[in-house]
């Protein structure tokens, strides 16, 4: 899609106009301008509605669905008339009507094609603006909703198309692309790093566990930030394993590795000025006769033993050896991992926000305005030393799991900040909820690629 400015109206193309509710033109009693309503003014011009004080995250929704509704009768060349309208909202709606071509149809050989505009269209922008800024922000939301697509691909695609070596493939493509650094650690490698957490679920699995590690470093930078995902490319809970109902979604379990697939790949598009790490263990959590075992005992890469209560709290075992390993290998200012963690979060905060945790304030209140600027939100719950006996074991140094239908999203993040040695800058982010979620792409669940505009924002303000 091209995306141009232009500073007087064509009255021969399609227009879109948008109205805060109530501020329509009077003479149109029947447009009201309530959120996402529609209105065909003319032939030429369509009117859509924003609501009452819309925030610029629920312009990206908004536009979304506008276009997603009729993603295959828009015409290929479109005004969006922004006059009035700041830089940053015109990112956002830019961001919004990309990501509005979206297409599931990952692998339907009869499927509908989206109108060409999505592919090869036009995209005027009718503004007041100066043009530098705009172009910055046009620039912004275009790459950050491509990269976003990319991450939902990943996230509804099935197990059998991105298994860990895949993952490590789709990587290095971008990396090559991107001029980014990354590293592919296979299985000999993790068993000579003593990897041993990853190792033990990964036992169950034909498809051999990795390490991803991504390095991107620009030209000039002072912060260095280590991102550490979750990359479970199919969960069926190993010997405890899951009940069958809802079993098909657990394709979506590396969502945390795909967030920070998509941040790195971003970051070094974008060209932001902060050394980024990407840290994702992977592996597949399957069942068979080798399957680690619940009672089982294993080591880490950072030494400490863990007592395997629940063969299904794998994602915190993996993250265990990617933190240790992130920490002690690359010395970050900022640690934050991303991890489809735990249920326990979704029945705290439903699918409207991430469970963050972090002992740090500054950190907790940087990650929590990304997520008001994103609508990528968080929310702060404790981890409090209270917590800790819940992790304590008999005959090893932790064990994984609690055992209580109480405050399991608390008592996984107080297991992974074990593994941190004591970074005085470590945020957890469960995103069991927020990562594959109800969208009006699917009448089912689908990837939503959340993290990846959270990030961004966030390594951006902290130059």
């Amino acid at each position: 899609m091209l995306i141009k400015q232009i500073w007087e109206p064509q009255e021969d193309v399609l227009t879109i106009r948008s109205f805060e509710q109530g501020l329509h033109p009077e003479n149109q009693a029947m447009f009201d301008g309530e959120k996402g309503e529609m209105w065909w003014y003319s032939s030429k011009e369509l009117w859509v509605g924003l609501g009452k004080s819309p925030r610029l995250p629920v312009l990206i929704k908004i536009f979304r669905t506008v276009f997603f509704k009729r993603k295959n009768r828009w015409p290929e060349h479109i005004i969006l008339d922004a006059r009035g309208r700041s830089a940053d909202w015109i990112e956002n709606v830019i961001n919004g009507i990309i990501l509005g071509g979206y297409n599931i149809q990952l692998y339907k050989t009869d499927f509908q094609k989206l109108s060409a505009f999505f592919e090869s269209g036009t995209l005027s922008i009718l503004t007041d603006n100066d043009s530098a800024s705009l172009d910055r922000s046009s620039e912004i939301a275009q790459k950050t909703a491509l990269v976003q697509m990319r991450i939902m691909n990943l996230m509804n695609a099935p197990a059998n198309y991105k298994n860990p070596e895949m993952l490590g493939e789709w990587a290095k493509e971008s990396g090559a692309i991107n001029n980014y650094k990354v590293t592919v650690l296979h299985k000999s490698d993790l068993e000579t790093l003593g990897m041993h957490a990853l190792l033990a679920v990964s036992k169950g699995s034909e498809a051999p566990p990795v390490m991803i590690v991504t390095e991107y470093v620009p030209e000039h930078y002072t912060k260095t930030v280590a991102l550490v995902g979750k990359g479970v490319t199919f969960d069926t809970g190993g010997i405890s394993i899951k009940t069958s109902a809802n079993m098909h979604l657990m394709k979506s379990d590396m969502g945390g590795a795909a967030a920070v697939l998509g941040a790195v790949e971003l970051a070094a598009q974008l060209k932001i000025p902060v050394r980024v790490i990407g840290v994702i263990p992977s592996t597949e959590n399957s069942v068979d006769g080798l399957s680690m075992k619940p009672g089982d005992v294993i080591s880490s890469y950072s030494g400490k033993t863990i007592e395997v209560i629940d063969t299904d709290a794998e994602g915190r075992l993996i993250l265990a050896d990617g933190l240790s390993y992130a920490v002690r290998e690359f010395k970050p200012d900022v640690v934050v991992d991303l991890a489809t963690l735990t249920g326990s979060v979704i029945q705290t905060l439903g699918y409207e926000a991430a469970g963050l945790f972090t002992p740090n304030d500054e950190l907790a209140a940087a990650l929590a305005t990304a997520g008001e600027q994103t609508g990528e939100k968080v929310w702060r719950l404790p981890v409090w030393d209270a917590y800790k006996e819940e992790i304590a074991s008999d005959i090893a140094d932790l064990k994984n799991y609690h055992g209580k239908p109480i405050a399991g999203a608390i008592v996984a993040a107080k297991f992974l900040e074990v593994f941190t040695d004591e970074h005085p800058a470590w945020a957890h982010l469960d995103i069991a909820g927020t990562a594959f979620g109800d969208t009006e792409y699917a009448p089912g669940r689908a990837g939503t690629a959340y993290g990846v505009r959270l990030l961004l924002h966030y390594l951006s303000a902290i130059i």
